[in-house]
């Protein structure tokens, strides 16, 4: 088997309906994965998936907010009985509520630790069961380089990434005795949606930290995904790697 042949792998990306999670499930798609496409959004999520099929790979698509545990405990038992395994889980689904902390409400500082955090603690519950029977799993968070090192304006956001860091180790833990493996990426500044709407001075002040200088692509970041998932992954776990350009090298 090749590296990163992922042939019958059952993947299950959240925050799959653009950007990051888009390019990832694409690439486990085309690398032979049936993805399961996650995310609030059914008619976003749905045309990614799809796209995917009508390029020849498999995907299905499947609306959930991963913050409800009922939803995604509910998610994970159809998909479990419809292909009978979970083999790859990847946890990108965020959102952010940026204010500077003494502006910032409850309601904000609540919702976003629920979906980047919360949500992936019920994901990650949901599939350790099947994954444990299996003796096998690959469990990939999706971080932020404002984790490692804050970000002004974004206490909530920068709490929740850093959260999940602190989540992947024990995870990584509990977990290794059962051949399951769980690590996390750090992205730095990706070209998306987000970004793109960015005033140009911003844009050059930020790449002005990068020493590579210039912006990622989600592309660099599924890349990665699709490394940690496949077979020559098999020994690392508990680790967090930033694709940031070099902007947080210590």
């Amino acid at each position: 088997m090749q590296m990163n042949d992922l042939t019958d792998k059952i993947a299950i990306v959240t925050g799959a309906s653009r950007g990051i999670g888009q390019s990832i499930a694409e690439t486990l798609a085309e690398n032979g994965a049936h993805v399961v496409c996650v995310s609030r959004n059914l008619e976003a999520v749905s045309a990614v998936a799809r796209q995917i099929e009508s390029s020849g790979f498999k995907a299905q698509a499947a609306a959930c907010s991963v913050g409800n545990h009922d939803e995604v405990a509910s998610l994970v038992k159809s998909i479990t009985e419809e292909h009978g395994r979970v083999d790859i889980l990847v946890n990108n689904a965020g959102i952010t509520r940026d204010t500077l902390i003494m502006r910032m409400s409850q309601a904000d500082w609540d919702a976003v630790l629920d979906t980047n955090l919360k949500g992936a603690f019920n994901t990650t519950k949901a599939v350790t069961r099947p994954m444990m029977r299996q003796r096998a799993g690959r469990i990939i968070n999706i971080s932020s380089v404002v984790g490692i090192s804050g970000n002004a304006g974004q206490a909530n956001y920068s709490a929740s990434k850093a959260g999940l860091i602190g989540f992947t180790k024990a995870t990584a833990r509990e977990l290794a005795s059962r051949g399951i493996t769980v690590n996390c990426i750090a992205p730095g500044y990706i070209e998306t949606a987000m970004t793109a709407d960015l005033k140009e001075n911003l844009k050059a002040e930020m790449i002005k930290q990068i020493p590579l200088g210039k912006i990622g692509k989600p592309g660099d970041i599924a890349a990665l995904v699709l490394f940690l998932a496949g077979e020559g992954a098999g020994y690392i776990t508990g680790q967090t790697y930033a694709v940031d350009g070099g902007m947080t090298m210590t």
